[in-house]
């Protein structure tokens, strides 16, 4: 896991290709990308645990 150091080495660079006008909407983004792949996540466990067969036999 990136310690703080680490993380402040990415973010410069990320101002630097980016520039400060494009950056807020590129987090917008990032974040509104990371809710939707987690709430398709939990949708696809859900689905599974749904359509998991039981365990009872006849």
């Amino acid at each position: 896991m990136p310690g703080l150091p680490e993380m402040l080495i990415v973010g410069f660079v990320v101002l630097l290709l980016f520039g400060g006008k494009k950056l807020p909407g590129l987090m917008r983004n990032l974040g509104r990308s990371t809710n939707e792949f987690k709430r398709g996540m939990s949708d696809t466990a859900e689905d599974e645990d749904n359509t998991a067969p039981s365990d009872e036999s006849n």
